[in-house]
């Protein structure tokens, strides 16, 4: 894969507002232009536990070492597997989002849907899906194809559908606020266990998963019960070397 720094993503469409038929605002500049900031303000508390999640479930498998971050947006969360020693790519079907990311990060960046992956069989260790597996019109198609590109397995990271949060953001939605949830289907654990289940039947793997976005007054801010804004979910597949 080619080196795509400062490549002008920005260039690719500048009319592009659908993506699977409908209207998705990471398509609008509007929004993906303030999406860094978001990260900087209130969410960094958030973002601090989210990735101690994550890495406390990837990084129990030695063998990956390598990863590609589908929906990258603007690299936020690819830059950072550097930190836990895993060299990162990312994709993403979003030339606004990639257009900041390419200043950001010193990696491999592919335009692209992540239904329809431009790589060959196990040409990453892991696939990784953060914040973003929401928005897949078709899921079973892309887990099966993270798992053609990616070796050993998956990591998610997935906006909880159990979490308060959940209604206040489709109340400020009906108030016209908050676009970025308009078009997601949240999951719990339990439903995304069920998605990999359908989408891979003869396959064999272990499932692990933890829960953050907890309140700053509760004792604990991660744990293995459904409950929480936000979970992390490893795929190990276990049959292959």
């Amino acid at each position: 894969m080619s080196k795509l720094k400062k490549q002008s993503f920005d260039l690719a469409v500048k009319n592009l507002q659908k993506w699977q038929g409908r209207e998705e605002w990471f398509f609008n500049r509007e929004y993906t232009d303030k999406y860094e900031s978001y990260y900087e303000g209130r969410y960094k508390r958030a973002e601090i536990w989210q990735k101690k999640v994550l890495a406390d479930l990837i990084k129990k498998d030695k063998r990956v070492k390598t990863l590609l971050e589908f929906g990258c947006g603007t690299t936020r969360f690819t830059r950072w597997w550097e930190n836990i020693g895993i060299e990162a790519s990312g994709g993403d079907i979003s030339p606004f989002m990639l257009g900041q990311g390419v200043h950001l990060f010193d990696g491999d960046l592919v335009l692209a849907d992540s239904h329809y992956m431009p790589f060959k069989d196990h040409t990453f260790d892991a696939l990784a899906f953060i914040a973003t597996f929401a928005y897949y019109h078709d899921p079973l198609r892309v887990i099966r194809e993270a798992v053609r590109v990616g070796k050993y397995g998956i990591v998610f990271g997935v906006m909880n559908r159990n979490t308060p949060k959940v209604l206040r953001r489709r109340v400020q939605q009906k108030f016209g606020r908050n676009p970025y949830y308009v078009t997601a289907s949240f999951y719990t654990p339990e439903k995304l266990k069920a998605t990999i289940e359908e989408a891979l039947p003869d396959r064999e793997y272990t499932i692990k998963w933890k829960t953050t976005g907890l309140p700053k007054w509760f004792p604990i801010q991660e744990w293995n019960a459904p409950l929480g804004d936000f979970f992390g979910m490893h795929v190990k597949l276990t049959d292959v070397e």
